[in-house]
């Protein structure tokens, strides 16, 4: 079957009396020059004879080139223009560097590699139109020096929750080819679908590919299926066609990387073939994230279960060239080999600690298999847990802390922290995009990512290969969304990977992006079109408060009020830092070319307290994940929201424990602390709230302890203050102890594992 090749091209944009070059990813080095190109019927393509690995860039260009304008360009015809491809030795550029000239008269694009021709033929096309328009193709004059920053550039796609066919497929690799990636994470397996032919188990995707059609419903909510429903909702790809989508990604210089889940995370294999868990019994393919009964863990003790997964890669690797493999290992639930006979007598057998242990035994076999294949493993920092296999790498999605110890252990990592590049979170307001899982990961939150943690030293960022974005589909169910998802957050990160952190530059970024979005409107590609959403931030100045606003919309206004309307063209504009007096609410829109953009205006209260601005200490430490604005975001006058990312101070398995000096005695009165409960992300609310006061620093008095009056149960976001009022006292110290939830209730996800606790405005009146 013949595919339509789908390329991506963009056009230039005015700026001032000059034509600039809207490239993304922004080159290393571009000098543009007098004059143009003139792309017509006269200009051929030529490559020596003698390299037959330009053949298939040739091609490419040759099929872009008539995509776009009808023109079928000759190929080594001795025609008057040039478009010249050559393989050189230029230790500057690299692997996947290129140099592009453009002149009246010819192109050149050298490179020491294919790879290097193929990204110096996308700058090229980002030069043209979007469409067929019929208009001269012109490329302006120019000089480009460019070279990736990192080796790993990466997107991924999880086709396992949402099934999507062969032609989506090589869309999207279209689209990672236009932005330089080189790496597509290919999720093929996972507990709700097995999506991959393997011939020696045909159960795989004659039962494990299907599950009951329930997409009418929210992920969370389906039910499990019945015996009498027909499975009718889902697919897998044949072998041929995963051949043919390979070949297609290597001719754009993008490795499939395939993801093999293991040990969890595989009922749709247990589904097919009930002997491979530990209890061994019949299920129905799942429907969603209802687990209730289900088994979704291979069986670590079972021989049987090893020389299945073995078959299963030996056939895998066949068919993917992929240096590595993906073995998952994430989100492991041990529970089932606590109870099983075989994963017991495994433990006992190789003299393993624990569970943990275990997982590590199970993984480091499968590696052993892997390299004696000649390749390599990679799974997800889940791996880490009771001990690293050999020559493992490790993909860092828990946010930075796995990917930093592996690099220390002398082991690559790949960064792929969930914020800011899970990128099934909401990039704009909640309220006027799509539903999506959760988070907040906007588009100036992926450009600002800076793959290199700090803590590492030069030796060891060295591991670092480089990153990509997670596409999971659990509320993404059509390709319109996927593309949604995605665009433009992968340009973003594209600019991240690719060019120098010095170039880095959102404002240039933000321009050179509108020709993208004017591209994508050109294709008919769905895209956002921007977080409107006003992001108010408190600002503390020689022991004042103030607030700052922002947008991160092109050419965004903001109008905000105080006295609690909502924010309209009439309101104030924002034209610099507000200063709090008193506590007070704040409301806010964006305003783009006169129209308010916000269809929920963003909103913040202030408290202004007698410890605004005081240090805050913590007997134990916050996590460095859920830091908010800070060590001092306790008294930065900014109460938190149901927004989990911004404002809370998050601590886990233990009390938090927090003491503020207010550096005089002061009388007070009245003391509140705001906690959250988020049930699905394992935040419950503290049993209970006590309220300290000292003069001295050591000797306490107890105010109160007021207990918690929200249910456990309780599934919706919800915020409570624990408050006590009391006759004014003088007091210099003040100190709040908010007591850890050491098991999550009965029938949570997390069940008997302590619970996060979540902190924001510690207010002392």
């Amino acid at each position: 079957m013949k595919y339509l090749l789908i390329v991506f091209f963009f056009p230039t944009y005015l700026l001032a009396q000059n034509k600039q070059i809207s490239i993304i990813p922004v080159p290393v080095s571009l000098q543009q020059n007098v004059g143009e190109f003139i792309i017509n019927e006269q200009t051929q393509i030529e490559f020596s004879a003698q390299s037959k690995q330009l053949q298939s860039a040739a091609s490419f260009l040759r099929n872009a080139i008539q995509d776009i304008s009808g023109l079928n360009l000759p190929i080594n015809k001795n025609a008057k223009q040039k478009i010249v491809l050559a393989l050189i030795k230029d230790a500057v550029i690299g692997e996947e560097g290129y140099r592009l000239v453009v002149l009246t008269n010819a192109i050149q694009i050298k490179a020491n590699t294919p790879a290097g021709i193929i990204y110096g033929i996308q700058t090229l096309l980002q030069t043209l139109p979007a469409v067929r328009t019929n208009a001269k193709l012109t490329v302006p004059c120019m000089q480009v020096t460019d070279y990736p920053q990192f080796k790993w550039r990466g997107m991924h796609l999880d086709v396992s929750r949402h099934f999507f066919g062969p032609n989506v497929i090589k869309q999207y690799l279209d689209l990672l080819a236009a932005y330089k990636f080189n790496t597509f994470h290919w999720h093929l397996v996972d507990d709700q679908g097995w999506r991959i032919e393997i011939k020696k188990y045909p159960a795989l995707t004659n039962t494990g590919a299907w599950r009951v059609d329930q997409t009418n419903l929210v992920w969370g909510s389906r039910p499990q299926a019945k015996e009498a429903e027909e499975p009718t909702y889902g697919g897998y790809y044949t072998q041929a066609q995963i051949k043919e989508i390979v070949a297609y990604a290597s001719e754009r210089n993008i490795t499939v990387v395939p993801e093999i889940e293991m040990p969890g995370h595989v009922a749709s294999a247990i589904a097919s073939y009930p002997f491979l868990s530990c209890t061994q019994q019949q299920q129905l393919p799942l429907t969603g994230g209802n687990y209730t009964n289900m088994s979704s863990n291979y069986c670590a003790g079972n021989d049987s279960v090893i020389h299945f997964l073995e078959n299963v890669l030996t056939e895998v690797i066949q068919l993917f060239p992929s240096k590595y493999i993906h073995i998952g290992g994430d989100e492991v639930d041990k529970t089932s080999w606590k109870k099983c006979t075989k994963c017991q007598q495994r433990i006992r057998k190789e003299n393993l600690k624990d569970e943990d242990e275990l997982q590590s035994y199970f993984i480091k076999r499968m590696e052993k298999f892997v390299n004696g294949k000649n390749r390599k493993i990679i799974g997800w920092d889940e791996i880490l847990e009771g001990g690293l296999a050999p020559g493992a790498t490790v993909m860092s999605w828990r946010g930075e802390a796995g990917g930093i110890a592996a690099a220390k252990m002398k082991h690559d990592v790949v960064m792929t922290p969930g914020n800011p590049v899970y990128f099934d979170h909401y990039q704009g307001d909640p309220a006027s995009e799509p539903i999506a899982i959760g988070g907040f990961n906007t588009l100036k939150k992926v450009y600002d990512y800076e793959p290199l943690p700090k803590e590492l030293n030069e030796e060891e960022a060295r591991h670092v290969l480089g990153a990509q974005a997670n596409l999971w589909t659990e509320y993404v169910t059509t390709p319109k969304q996927v593309e949604y998802m995605v665009l433009p957050r992968m340009l973003a990160l594209s600019e991240v990977l690719w060019s120098p952190k010095a170039s880095k530059d959102w404002a240039g970024f933000n321009e050179r992006l509108q020709q993208h979005f004017k591209a994508f409107d050109q294709k008919g590609l769905n895209y956002s079109k921007g977080n409107f959403k006003v992001e108010i931030k408190p600002i503390l100045k020689e022991g004042e408060l103030y607030a700052t606003l922002s947008t991160e919309a092109y050419k965004g206004q903001i109008y905000y009020t105080t006295n609690g309307d909502q924010p309209s063209l009439k309101s104030q504009l924002y034209e610099g830092l507000i200063k709090i007096n008193s506590s007070v609410t704040i409301k806010a829109a964006t305003v783009v070319n006169g129209e308010v953009k916000s269809i929920i205006p963003a909103e913040q209260q202030f408290a202004l307290h007698k410890a605004i601005g005081k240090k805050v200490n913590y007997t134990h430490p916050i996590s460095r994940y859920y830091m908010a604005d800070g060590p001092n975001s306790l008294t930065d006058g900014i109460k938190g929201t149901t927004a989990i990312n911004q404002f809370w101070h998050g601590i886990a398995a233990k009390d938090l424990i927090a003491t503020i000096d207010l550096e005089e005695e002061k009388n007070i009165q009245s003391l509140s602390l705001g906690c959250l409960q988020n049930y699905n992300d394992w935040i419950m609310m503290p049993e209970w709230v006590k309220f300290e006061v000292s003069l001295d620093g050591v000797n306490y008095t107890t105010i109160k302890t007021v207990p918690n009056p929200i249910a456990q149960q309780e599934k919706k976001s919800v915020i409570n203050n624990f408050t006590t009022t009391f006759p004014s006292l003088k007091a210099r110290f003040v100190r709040v102890t908010a007591k850890v939830l050491d098991q999550l209730p009965k029938g949570h996800s997390g069940e008997g594992k302590p619970a996060w606790i979540f902190a924001d405005e510690f207010i002392v009146e």
